[in-house]
């Protein structure tokens, strides 16, 4: 935890919350659980291949390194969202692998919710992905082990590289938080605060994934059905746990 000053851990709190992956490092500091929230699209996409029975490699970049990954895992390695043009290509956007057929094993390059998960797991923690779809799922399986729990909202990037928070993950964030609440998690943070709040003052969360701005730019570039897939609140009762570097399905309470 070099350079991480102890105040920014959230440590005095059972329930954390922050942002990218500087904030995962510091707040999944110790926890028991970590969340990753990256509601458009990694964690969807998640939620999605992982109802389906196929097992999740988070990676960074779609690279030399992930084909090699993919080819030793025998494993499908997913193309970028405007690349999957043929039938049975896979990508970042859920729709593509609810589409799909015959795939046990994933690799799913991603520079937010994937890189985030894939720098947790080095680290030693347990790590759930979390979206809109599974977020109550998602809180009854954490709320079931000992230990702090961490939430971390994956956002997406400027042009610059820098952080830029997505409101769509603080709603994702908010939602699994909501429902660790309801089953008596706390005390949370001021920062968990503030994205249950977000989350709790939202009345139609599918017109307001269509109306923000990652939402809008997916209609943009002709992918509203993630759009609503991403908006398919609860429709999910499994949990992927990051096991061996592989993300699998876990319904288990």
């Amino acid at each position: 935890m070099g350079g991480v000053n102890r105040a920014w851990t959230q440590g005095e709190y059972r329930v954390r919350f922050d942002w990218g992956p500087a904030g995962a490092e510091a707040v999944g500091a110790g926890a028991a659980v970590v969340a990753v929230v990256d509601v458009l699209s990694f964690t969807t996409t998640l939620s999605v291949a992982v109802d389906g029975g196929i097992a999740v490699r988070p990676y960074r970049w779609r690279d030399e390194s992930a084909e090699r990954v993919a080819r030793e895992s025998d494993a499908v390695l997913a193309v970028g969202r405007r690349q999957a043009v043929r039938p049975g290509q896979v990508s970042l956007s859920p729709a593509t692998v609810r589409r799909s057929a015959g795939i046990e094993r994933l690799v799913l390059p991603s520079p937010n919710g994937a890189t985030i998960a894939a720098g947790l797991a080095t680290a030693g923690a347990t790590v759930i992905g979390v979206s809109l779809r599974n977020a109550a799922a998602a809180a009854v399986w954490a709320s079931r082990r000992d230990g702090a729990v961490a939430v971390v909202a994956a956002g997406e990037r400027w042009p610059d590289g820098s952080l830029r928070p997505a409101v769509e993950d603080l709603w994702g964030a908010g939602a699994f938080l909501d429902a660790l609440v309801r089953r008596g998690a706390g005390p949370l943070s001021p920062e968990a605060e503030v994205a249950l709040a977000a989350y709790r003052g939202i009345d139609s969360l599918g017109a307001a994934l269509a109306a923000c701005a990652s939402g809008r730019e997916l209609h943009e570039h002709g992918f509203p059905e993630d759009v609503a897939i991403a908006a398919e609140v609860g429709a999910s009762a499994t949990v992927p746990v990051l096991v061996d570097g592989w993300f699998v399905a876990d319904s288990s309470p």
